[in-house]
């Protein structure tokens, strides 16, 4: 029976790993192609490629996330730890890690809109560094005669601001840098137009004007770029964007800030004459709106062209991106290992050293001999008193036996002319030569007669 069950059993297919991750990628990219996720944002990490890497949680559970720089680039605000979000994506396997995340795609804030969150955040900076101190506002000039104007040439704020500075002030000087003021390259284009007056140091006043709309179609001023350059502008910047209860980060900035275009044009120059003839400005702004709704279509008619394919690349590369990502961190890893290796290497080897330094060992031999020399020099000093005191023992036995002290007593040694004692009489006959010593002195006599 279990001959016949192991000759029927299946066929066992065994999955090379790289070939199990693909699969599995393959299914959760057909399954989950767009999804909506709400979450609390966790452990944001911005890599050096440009990408955010952070995770979706909830109580008891979690869930990894990245967003492409090709991706973020558009959203108006910047993910930060414990936001709670709404992010929309797709699923999609890192196969280096063997693990599951959502490519996030959008994300939008939950409790307040993204673009009002995005708005506070970048006040808030701009605050802290001083760019709104009324301190480093600059006066306007009182009689402008160059004046440079970065706006749309298609809308009315231009042909508007015209009219209303040639009626007040005829023969003024005006300079239009055409620019973007809503939408894809907006931002650049009002950028380039500051920079552009900034330099070429012929304008004396600079407006940035735009029309009235939604916090959407003037979130052009709002970008942090435009902020700075406003900021770093040669000459006095006045904002004249939306209507009166719009207000924008460019205002802020700004030297003045106008409550529409119109009154900026009022504002910065005196009354003079009428206004231009309003039917040609009508007939102009038909034109201008006829092209700019023609440049509209055609720019979306592209876009729809051209969005799958750069879809497609902007996801391949931002695979690859993320895989030097994470060969990035791995490396840093290494990196630190090896370094906390070289430095307890290090911290041994030191330790090694300090014990075989002479220098410990020299003082302490030198110690040992100071106290081998003192106890030699007391030894020397106790030999010499012992034998001082023999010596003098022995001075004294000899002080004793000494003969001098027997010629103190009154005695006295003769001797002949040969020098030797004389003993007997007989040594010194009569008429000899001899010599006496006394305890002090001496004397010399002769023998007159011998008993």
């Amino acid at each position: 029976m279990d001959q016949f069950a192991f000759d029927f059993a299946p066929a066992r297919r065994v999955y090379p790993v790289s070939e199990l991750n693909a699969a599995i990628r393959g299914t959760l990219e057909r399954e989950f192609p767009d999804v909506w996720v709400s979450g609390e944002i966790s452990g944001v990490k911005l890599a050096t490629s440009g990408h955010y890497y952070f995770t979706l949680k909830e109580r008891e559970a979690q869930l990894r996330a990245v967003a492409f720089r090709s991706a973020h680039r558009y959203w108006k605000f910047k993910p930060q730890d414990g936001l709670a979000v709404l992010a929309r994506g797709r699923i999609d396997v890192f196969e280096a890690r063997g693990e599951y995340q959502l490519i996030v795609e959008v994300l939008e804030p939950q409790g307040h809109g993204a673009l009002q969150l995005a708005f506070e955040q970048l006040k808030k900076a701009l605050a802290a560094e001083g760019l709104f101190e009324p301190g480093r506002k600059r006066a306007l000039p009182r009689y402008p005669r160059r004046i440079g104007i970065v706006t749309s040439p298609r809308g009315a704020v231009i042909s508007d601001m015209v009219q209303i500075l040639a009626r007040r002030f005829p023969g003024l000087h005006i300079r239009l840098f055409p620019a973007l003021v809503q939408g894809e390259g907006s931002v650049d284009e009002i950028c380039r137009g500051l920079d552009y007056f900034s330099r070429g140091g012929w304008a004396e006043l600079v407006i940035v004007a735009r029309g009235g709309g939604s916090l959407e179609d003037l979130w052009s001023f709002n970008e942090e770029a435009v902020a700075r350059a406003i900021a770093r502008c040669a000459v006095p910047v006045v904002s004249a964007v939306g209507h009166e209860t719009d207000v924008t980060i460019a205002d802020f900035v700004a030297d003045l800030r106008a409550p529409t275009p119109s009154a900026a044009a009022e504002m910065i120059v005196c009354t003079r004459q009428e206004l231009l003839d309003r039917i040609a400005g009508c007939r102009q702004k038909l034109q201008q709106a006829v092209r700019y709704r023609l440049a509209v279509l055609a720019r979306r008619l592209q876009q729809q062209g051209i969005d799958r394919p750069l879809g497609l690349l902007h996801r391949a590369i931002g695979r690859q991106a993320q895989r030097v990502d994470e060969l990035e961190f791995r490396l840093r890893d290494r990196l630190r290992t090896r370094i906390e290796r070289y430095a307890r290497a290090q911290r041994s080897l030191a330790a090694r050293l300090r014990h075989f330094d002479l220098r410990p060992r020299l003082a302490a031999d030198r110690r040992h001999l100071d106290r081998a020399h003192a106890a030699a020099a007391q030894s020397l000093r106790w030999q010499l008193a012992r034998r001082r005191g023999e010596v003098e023992q022995l001075a004294a036995k000899l002080s004793q036996l000494s003969p001098l002290r027997i010629l103190e007593r009154g005695y006295a040694i003769v001797t002949n002319e040969s020098g030797v004692i004389v003993k007997e009489s007989t040594a010194a006959p009569e008429g000899a030569a001899i010599h006496v010593r006394l305890a002090r002195g001496g004397l010399d006599a002769n023998v007159t007669k011998a008993r």
